[in-house]
C-alpha cells in the first residue's frame, strides 16, 4: 500500500459538521427577528404628547406610526408624521432591512445544497459562499439599528420630542442581527481548514492509518500462585520411631496371625490385652 501523504485528509464521522448545524439554527432566528423588527411600528416611543392624555403615547416605526394608551389594548395606526419619515435614516433603514431578509433567503438557498446532508462530502465552497451571504445580512441589519440608537433623539418629528425612549424592534433588531452575523461566519470558516482540519471534522489520513498500523500489546501474564503445596517435614506433635513401629491392640482391629500369637496359661486361653 503506498504510502499517504500528511496532506491528505478523511472524515472520520458522516454526521454533518457542527459549525453547519449551527449556522442553519441561528440564521432562521436571526430572520424571524429581524422580520418582527422590520414591520413593526416600535422603533422609538415618544411620551408626554402635547394636547393630549396624560397616559397616551406614540409608536413609531420605519414603516407606520401607531397611537395607544397605557390603559387601554386599543392602537391606533396610521398617524401621518411627513417630518419623521423624510429623515434620511428612515430611507436607509427601510432599503437596508429590506434588503437584509432578501439576502438572509437567498444564503440559506446557497447554503442549504452546500451542505448536503445526503452525502458523505458536503461541497465547503458553496456552504461557505452562503454563510457569507447570511453574514452579510446581519451587518445590513445591524447598520440602521445602530445609526438609529445613536441619533434616537435627532431624528426631528411633528411631535414634542420631550421624552423618547427606544422600542422593542431596536432590542430585537440587535439580536437577530447578532444572530445572523454569528450563524453566517462560522459557517464561512468551513470554506479553509483550520484549527487541524477539526472546523470541517476531518483528520489526517496518517494520523488515522497509524493508528491501525500499531502492533497489538501482548496479552499480560498473570502468575496464579499453585495450590499444591509440599508437605513440611516438621510436626507439632513429638513422635518417636518406637512409638510409630508399636501394635496398637485393638480386639476387633487384630489380624489373624496376631490372635494366633496368643498364649494359654493353664490350659485356659490368655489374652495379652488383659
Amino acid at each position: 500500500m503506498p504510502r499517504q501523504t500528511a496532506q491528505e485528509w478523511i472524515r472520520t464521522s458522516l454526521r454533518t459538521p457542527g459549525i453547519f448545524i449551527f449556522g442553519l439554527v441561528m440564521a432562521p432566528c436571526g430572520w424571524v427577528l429581524d422580520l418582527t423588527a422590520t414591520v413593526a411600528p416600535n422603533w422609538r416611543t415618544l411620551n408626554s404628547l402635547p394636547d393630549s392624555a396624560p397616559n397616551e403615547f406614540l409608536q413609531q416605526g420605519i414603516w407606520d406610526i401607531c397611537r395607544a394608551t397605557t390603559t387601554s389594548t386599543t392602537v391606533e395606526c396610521g398617524v401621518q408624521d411627513t417630518t419623521y419619515f423624510g429623515n434620511q435614516i428612515i430611507e436607509v433603514a427601510r432599503g437596508l432591512m429590506v434588503a437584509s431578509l432578501i439576502v438572509t433567503l437567498i444564503g440559506l438557498a446557497v447554503a442549504i445544497p452546500g451542505i448536503r446532508c445526503w452525502r458523505d462530502q458536503p461541497n465547503w465552497t458553496v456552504a461557505g459562499l452562503g454563510g457569507l451571504l447570511i453574514f452579510l445580512s446581519g451587518v445590513m441589519t445591524i447598520i440602521p439599528i445602530a445609526w438609529y440608537t445613536h441619533i434616537l433623539t435627532e431624528i426631528t418629528s411633528d411631535f414634542n420630542l420631550t421624552d423618547v425612549e427606544v422600542g422593542y424592534c431596536i432590542v430585537l433588531g440587535y439580536i437577530g442581527g447578532i444572530f445572523e452575523v454569528l450563524g453566517g461566519f462560522v459557517m464561512f470558516i468551513g470554506i479553509c481548514r483550520c484549527c487541524g482540519g477539526k472546523n470541517r471534522g476531518e483528520r489526517p489520513v496518517e494520523e488515522v492509518v497509524s493508528r491501525f498500523r500499531q502492533p497489538k500489546a501482548a496479552p499480560r501474564r498473570l502468575d496464579v500462585p499453585s495450590l499444591n503445596r509440599a508437605r513440611s517435614s516438621a510436626s507439632s506433635v513429638p513422635y518417636s520411631k518406637d512409638s510409630l513401629d508399636d501394635d496398637v491392640s485393638f480386639p476387633r482391629a487384630k489380624s489373624p496371625a496376631a490372635r494366633s500369637a496368643n498364649t494359654s496359661v493353664n490350659g485356659r486361653p490368655y489374652d495379652a490385652d488383659l
